[in-house]
């Protein structure tokens, strides 16, 4: 969603990058490019002009010209007011002192109502909470039986007394609908309403009409997070008519400029308080406006992160895969488990595009095939119990059987067996203290053999003895060159996840993740 705006920020920031002083000029001219970077972005001009404002009467002052680091300063101002743009503090539902708690859906039609009230549902019922949907959209074809269909995936009840398509009362709906949740004790009840192609006086009308009906605790604006300029005028236009609490952003994983998520909460007023990601059911969250920042400066989400991890990895079994590890007995049906538990988190692309910095490598995250993951799931599975616990026994008729079970090329099956190897010694060395050894362009850790123990301690070159008494030399660039002249024994030498000591040019990696190193 936001990738343009990404790219145009990270090069408006590299014009500052290496200077100890920011003149005039300089403060002007990435204020500039900002602000192309915000219009281009479908931002309102109104916000736009605020927010550059903010931005350059911030940098003219003394936290940038007296800081160490202007460059980072300006960074670090932009996304305060990026922050601040989107809501500042993260907004939470505002539950009814006596249930059930109403919240009303309204909005466009093809924002996505119907789709995140099954999405709210299931987020409400994770939370602890007895939701019901209630559908009170009866005008567009085939709407309740959607909402049906949805509320089935969801596990949450749905309550369709009318059978829509143009047939019954949706103001008589909503409100028979809160008597059916006291009776049924749901402590929940969203409300999905009709929509427009437009924006009409019959809609404002209806909604209008349902909110006075059911008295809601939450109207959530669903909007489209791809309509970019419209956005506001339609945002207006509903808060004017409903008078909505707060907004809901769906297609956040569109490939639209994502100026909308920038307007709304300055424009209206009101907060975003949620923001589907995805066609799943899971990919619906909390709306965080300062992890939203950090995503569009490409800092990362580092807490989502953690907070996802939280919810797949079970403590217990975490803390005994650790353990297992250290002891060298981790198996592959612990990697399988890992895996697994992995895989609840979501995709992989996703997963780290959350981390700081990956915004360098979005084409290759977009070429990322998904498929991989399955195809060394499909392998594990294929495999024995006693091949999964021991590898060592999986000799070439048990490889070749265990690629024809998984419809897999035999390399496949040895590139895992090997992968899994090495890995398992680096996560031992790991584990033991030993540091990362291998990794390209990271040095001996500290606490490794011939560090020392105090960090930071400089060490004088020293010639040292080789095998058969070979003098090697103290220099680490002589001492890398003589030994790239070494004939190389196979399996000797590997490193951290699999890569030879020498560089990962002889390890065959998968392309898309060859590409990211």
């Amino acid at each position: 969603m936001f990738d343009s705006l990404q790219d145009r920020l990270q090069s408006a920031f590299k014009t500052l990058r290496g200077k100890g002083k920011l003149s005039e000029a300089d403060i002007d001219e990435v204020a500039r490019e900002i602000r192309v970077a915000l219009l281009d972005a479908d931002v309102a001009v109104p916000v736009v002009r605020a927010f550059i404002g903010n931005v350059k009467e911030r940098a003219r002052g003394a936290e940038v010209s007296q800081a160490l680091n202007p460059a980072q300063q300006v960074i670090k101002i932009v996304n305060e007011e990026l922050v601040s743009i989107l809501g500042g503090e993260t907004r939470r539902l505002q539950f009814a002192k006596n249930p059930p708690t109403v919240i009303m859906l309204a909005g466009l039609q093809g924002a996505g109502k119907t789709t995140l009230a099954g999405k709210l549902g299931r987020w409400l019922k994770a939370q602890g909470n007895s939701p019901m949907l209630v559908a009170a959209d009866l005008q567009r074809p085939n709407a309740v039986n959607q909402l049906q269909v949805v509320g089935g995936q969801a596990g949450v009840t749905v309550f369709a007394p009318e059978p829509g398509n143009g047939v019954g009362n949706p103001v008589q709906v909503a409100r028979d609908a809160i008597a059916e949740a006291k009776r049924t004790l749901h402590d929940v009840v969203i409300v999905d309403t009709a929509g427009r192609l437009g924006i009409d006086a019959e809609l404002m009308k209806q909604a209008s009409d349902i909110r006075d009906a059911v008295n809601p605790d939450e109207v959530l604006f669903v909007i489209d997070a791809m309509i970019g300029q419209d956005a506001v005028t339609t945002a207006e236009a509903f808060a004017e008519g409903v008078d909505f609490t707060g907004v809901v952003l769906s297609k956040l994983d569109g490939d639209a400029r994502g100026g909308a998520a920038l307007s709304i909460r300055s424009i209206t007023g009101r907060p975003i308080m949620f923001a589907s990601t995805g066609e799943k059911l899971d990919d619906f969250d909390v709306f965080h406006p300062d992890r939203m920042a950090s995503r569009i400066l490409d800092m990362g989400d580092v807490l989502t992160l953690i907070e996802q991890a939280e919810k797949a990895f079970d403590a217990d079994q975490a803390q005994a895969a650790a353990e297992k590890v250290a002891g060298g007995t981790f198996t592959l049906e612990d990697f399988l488990q890992q895996m697994e538990a992995l895989a609840k988190m979501g995709s992989m692309t996703k997963l780290l595009g959350m981390m700081p910095g990956m915004g360098q490598f979005k084409d290759q995250l977009a070429n990322f095939d998904e498929r991989d993951m399955d195809k060394i799931k499909a392998i594990i599975r294929s495999m024995t119990p006693a091949e999964r616990e021991n590898p060592k026994i999986i000799d070439g008729s048990r490889r070749a059987r265990i690629s024809k079970g998984s419809g897999t090329q035999v390399s496949d099956v040895n590139q895992l067996v090997t992968r899994f190897f090495e890995a398992s010694k680096m996560m031992q060395k790991m584990a033991k203290g030993g540091g990362m050894p291998g990794m390209p362009g990271m040095g001996p850790m500290p606490g490794m053999p011939g560090v020392s123990k105090r960090a930071g301690a400089k060490q004088k070159p020293q010639a040292k003895k080789g095998k058969k008494g070979k003098k090697v030399s103290g220099n680490p660039a002589k001492r890398a060159a003589a030994a790239s002249e070494q004939p190389k024994e196979p399996g000797n030498g590997a490193g951290a996840f699999g890569f030879p000591q020498g560089g990962a040019d002889d390890f065959e990696l998968p392309k898309e993740l060859r590409d990211l190193l």
